[in-house]
Parts: structure tokens; C-alpha cells; sequence
């Protein structure tokens, strides 16, 4: 596959976004085996196809989400706009507990059907790689079948999916006041099950005052590296309690939320390798006045991640799309910023090496857009100018 008489984001080092004007791609065996000007393409290439100025970027990633899950909390969205503050919805039993009873309820099957949904929303706007959440079982039976059913995405549709066991989400009811015990009986021996199955790329937590403390989160963490799995965390979303810190000390891919973070936490992530993603869609939803540190991110040359984080709850996002414009309006993001953090970014905070750039050797994930210049991808509001996705070298 040769693609011609394009513009193309390369998001390498270099030029604004690594664009090239009047440029080429070839494609063999689902790689990327060229890239340059159109007047230099090499000779056993094809004829190829004229793509007529089009954008062509890096498949965009989505580095947060939780399209696993039963049920919907359409309810209390309409609690939130009556008054009641994320916290108080959770304290009131709502909130993510409120979303285990639907998961336990569903079958693997019907988890899968929910999932697609989202998943094909996604695609759609040119995502080649979705990670996706354990975290509304709060038992071993269920959180294995959220796994088993996130893993059956690949087999479903043309996408990449990066599992994280989230078992320490939130307390279930029958542990009430038992935090510590619900971590060693359910928590610690379902990672190991799910490891064991092959079932988690990582592991992730929520370190919150309605969750866990960092202290209820360390042995998780600690368990974790000694399976050999990379962690991510939740981490200062709703206040600041140490849980980027944390993150650093175990050199975790990515803080994600990080309302709270402030320089400290922006100096130890720099210095840890950790992505900061950054998650507007829950900012949104749930009216939050605290943005993230960006210049501190900036200053300190922390990799900012954009991720949906598509969940029943806080982010009933499924748009990457608008989730970039969003990035850009509410944190004064660059459009820049905001496409490196679902490509290049977002497969840092997944630890992938083989995508989000374009560049000889890299997978062939490719999204071509009928715009003239990345900057649209961030400016424009409700609209999908993706003319077409390509998936390992296959369209």
C-alpha cells in the first residue's frame, strides 16, 4: 500500500505535529516500511493512491476507559444537576458501587455486547488501540469475567485492547468498614488469578478519600511488581492525598486525573518517566473547578496523555474527538498537545513502543482525515472527518 500527495502528522521530534507536506507512505507486511516525500518514493513501491492532500496521523489511542460494565447511572447524572457533588452521590451508595450490581448481574457475554458499543464508537473515530478497566466486580468471579470479556473485544473487531485490573475501585458494600481485609481476601488474590489467566497488561487503583489510601494501595502496587506487571493509578482527582507521588515511587506508566497534582507531583513524574493523562470528560461531567497542573507538566517536560476514561459514571464519554477539543477548551491544551495525547502519548502510558508515531518499522495503525491541517482534529465540535482507518496495514 502506497499513499500519495498527502499531508502527514508524523507527531516525531521535530517540525509542529512532524508534519509533512506532499508526502508519501508506504505500507508492507502491516508495517510502515517508508515515509518521506512524494517525489522520492522508492522505486518497488506500487503506483499507489492518491490520497489529494488529506491528513493522514497515527490511529489514535485510548489510554483510560471502562467500557466493561452493566447497567447505567442516567439517574444520577440527573442527581448531579440537582445539586449532589460526585462524592455525595458515592457516599449515598451511588457512584461506581451502584454500577457492581448490574456487572455481577450480566453474563461474559453480555458485558462483551455493552462493551462493542463503545468500542465501535471509538473506531469509528480512528482508534486502533483501546485499554480497557477492570474494577465493578469487587469479587474474584466478576472481576476475571470483566477481563475475559475486555479480552474478547480483539477477537470481535479490528482493534488492540490493553487490559488493567483495577480491583481496588471501590469498597463493596459487604466489606463495609473493611478495607484492609477486602485488599488481602478479594483484591491481592483476584490479581493473582487474573495474572495467572494472562488477563492484565497492568494494574490500576483509585486513590481517593471515597477509595483507597495510599497506604490501602501500596500492597497492591508491591504485589504487583512482584508478578511483573507495570501499574498505573487514579490519583488526585478529587483532592491531593499522595497518590501521584506513589505512582512515581513505583515508576508507574501514567497518573491519570490529576486535578489535584501539583509541582512536587509534576517533578516526580518527570523524573519516574510517567505519563500524566489527563481526563476531561469526568472534569466535565462532574462540574469540577480544580484543573490539572498543565504548565507544571510543561515546565517539567511531563508526556500529557487524552483519554475518554468512558465509564457509566463520571464520564459517559465515548468521543476521542471531542475529548481533544475538550482538552484544548477546558485546560488550554494545544491542538498539538491534544493529538500527541492520543497517539504518541497515550501509547507511552500503555507502554507501547510498536505505535502512535509514524515511522519506518512501527505498526501500519493509520486514521486519514478529510481536513487540511491536524489543528481541525481539535477545533471542530460534534463532527468526524475520518475518511478511513487502517489497521495493521489493512484497511
Amino acid at each position: 500500500m502506497l499513499l500519495r500527495n498527502a499531508t502527514i502528522a508524523t507527531m516525531r521530534d521535530g517540525a509542529p505535529y512532524g508534519l509533512l507536506r506532499q508526502a508519501a507512505l508506504w505500507v508492507k507486511d502491516g508495517r510502515i516500511a517508508w515515509v518521506g516525500p512524494d517525489t522520492e518514493c522508492p522505486a518497488e513501491a506500487d503506483e499507489g493512491e492518491d490520497m489529494q492532500g488529506r491528513l493522514i496521523t497515527p490511529a489514535l489511542i485510548d489510554c483510560h476507559t471502562h467500557i466493561v460494565h452493566g447497567g447505567h447511572r442516567a439517574g444520577e447524572f440527573e442527581m448531579r444537576l440537582n445539586g449532589a457533588s460526585y462524592e455525595e452521590v458515592a457516599r449515598a451508595g451511588g457512584g461506581i458501587v451502584s454500577t457492581v450490581t448490574a456487572t455481577r448481574a450480566a453474563s461474559q457475554a453480555e458485558l462483551l455486547a455493552g462493551a462493542l458499543r463503545f468500542a465501535d464508537a471509538l473506531i469509528a473515530e480512528g482508534a486502533a488501540v483501546i485499554e480497557v478497566k477492570s474494577g465493578y466486580g469487587l469479587d474474584i468471579d466478576t472481576e476475571l469475567k470483566m477481563l475475559r470479556a475486555a479480552r474478547a473485544i480483539e477477537g470481535a473487531r479490528d482493534v488492540r485492547v490493553k487490559t488493567s485490573f483495577l480491583g481496588a475501585h471501590a469498597l463493596p458494600k459487604e466489606y463495609d468498614g473493611r478495607k484492609a481485609e477486602y485488599i488481602r481476601e478479594v483484591c491481592l488474590p483476584a490479581l493473582e488469578a487474573a495474572h495467572a489467566e494472562g488477563l492484565a497488561d497492568a494494574v490500576d487503583g483509585f486513590c481517593e478519600g471515597i477509595a483507597f489510601s495510599v497506604d490501602e494501595i501500596e500492597p497492591v502496587f508491591a504485589r504487583a511488581k512482584e508478578l511483573g506487571l507495570p501499574v498505573k493509578l487514579h490519583a488526585e482527582q478529587l483532592s491531593h492525598i499522595g497518590g501521584t507521588q506513589l505512582a512515581a515511587r513505583y515508576g508507574a506508566l501514567s497518573a491519570d486525573h490529576v486535578e489535584y497534582a501539583n509541582e512536587a507531583d509534576a517533578r516526580a513524574l518527570a523524573a519516574a518517566g510517567s505519563v500524566a493523562v489527563i481526563l476531561p470528560g469526568a472534569f466535565y461531567t462532574i462540574r469540577e473547578t480544580q484543573a490539572p497542573p498543565i504548565e507544571a507538566f510543561r515546565a517539567h517536560a511531563v508526556p500529557m496523555a487524552l483519554a475518554t476514561d468512558c465509564n457509566p459514571g463520571s464520564s459517559p464519554l465515548a468521543s476521542l474527538l471531542l475529548t481533544m477539543n475538550m482538552g484544548c477548551t477546558l485546560f488550554r491544551m494545544t491542538p498539538e498537545e491534544a493529538l500527541a495525547g492520543v497517539t504518541r502519548n497515550a501509547a507511552q502510558a500503555l507502554g507501547l513502543t510498536d505505535c502512535g508515531v509514524i515511522a519506518p518499522g512501527k505498526r501500519a495503525d493509520l486514521a486519514v482525515w478529510d481536513v487540511e491541517h491536524p489543528a481541525e482534529l481539535s477545533y471542530r465540535i460534534g463532527f468526524n472527518p475520518l475518511n478511513r482507518r487502517i489497521f495493521g496495514g489493512k484497511p
